[in-house]
């Protein structure tokens, strides 16, 4: 078995998502779902209910006023936004793990997705762009590939970064050359596996190369490559790949972004990340 072959067949031993998480993704992409058919599916779930409404009532996603129940929270924040919250509370375990094979601790991807998604949101209305809602979704998960290298595998990043390095490679293409596969493919698979819609395992899959995204919806591609660098320069990337990814200068210019843009989303980041970490980890 190949090197390649290996990590893909790791994707298999990865818990899959908690049931009332896939359930939920099956009850909101379907327009006839009742109200209260999704208010009760959360119901039933004691512990996501309360990381639901305690998350829904940070500053980032409540605005105004308390939410005191799963109906009230549906009712103020939408079908769509409660499914954010389900799959952010799902995913957050696993990311709350240290990723031995790139030197992260505890935490540190929670916190780096968790700055991709509240970035690709913040980006996207200063942009005055209307990107959809999985866009949020899509940044949550985009670097989920490393939880399969760094903890089922633990792969040691020496080498890719000694490559990296040494031939002035991005992190991504050292992965390929020395693992035949980089995390955003093991990602992808990993999100197919668990029956996550097609549009967000697209914009995980290229969104270390969005310049080569052959679908139609490549903004959203440029959205995530472009969130991920602000959550990188917000300084969640302290883990051993680091600063060393390439930015499209390409999805930069489609995107229209400004340094005072930048600068602006990166204040609003980290105004947000803290609390909302916070409520994940409790």
């Amino acid at each position: 078995m190949s090197t390649r072959e290996e990590i893909l067949s790791k994707v298999r031993e990865v818990p899959s998502l908690p049931l009332t998480a896939t359930r939920m993704l099956q009850l909101v992409q379907n327009p006839d779902t009742p109200f209260t058919e999704i208010q009760r599916e959360v119901e039933l779930d004691v512990t996501l209910a309360s990381n639901i409404l305690r998350l829904a009532n940070s500053a980032y996603f409540a605005g105004s006023g308390p939410i005191a129940s799963v109906r009230d929270a549906i009712v103020r924040l939408g079908t769509k936004r409660i499914l954010q919250l389900v799959l952010t509370t799902s995913v957050a375990p696993l990311t709350s793990k240290p990723l031995k094979g790139y030197g992260l601790r505890a935490g540190g991807l929670l916190r780096h997705c968790a700055a991709t998604a509240i970035g690709a949101e913040q980006l996207s209305r200063e942009l005055q762009l209307n990107a959809p809602d999985y866009a949020y979704t899509a940044g949550l998960m985009h670097d989920i590939g490393k939880i399969v290298l760094g903890t089922y595998l633990e792969i040691d990043a020496t080498p890719v970064l000694d490559l990296a390095y040494k031939e002035g490679l991005s992190f991504e293409v050292a992965e390929q050359r020395v693992l035949g596969v980089d995390h955003a493919e093991v990602g992808a698979t990993l999100l197919e596996a668990w029956m996550i819609p097609a549009t967000v395992v697209d914009v995980v899959r290229w969104h270390h190369s969005p310049d080569a995204y052959p679908g139609p919806e490549r903004f959203v591609v440029d959205l995530i490559h472009v969130a991920d660098h602000v959550a990188r320069v917000s300084g969640t990337s302290a883990e051993a790949d680091g600063m060393n990814y390439s930015l499209s200068v390409e999805a930069v210019e489609r995107l229209g972004l400004k340094p005072a843009i930048t600068e602006t989303v990166v204040n609003n980041v980290l105004r947000s990340l803290d609390e909302i970490c916070e409520n994940l980890s409790q």
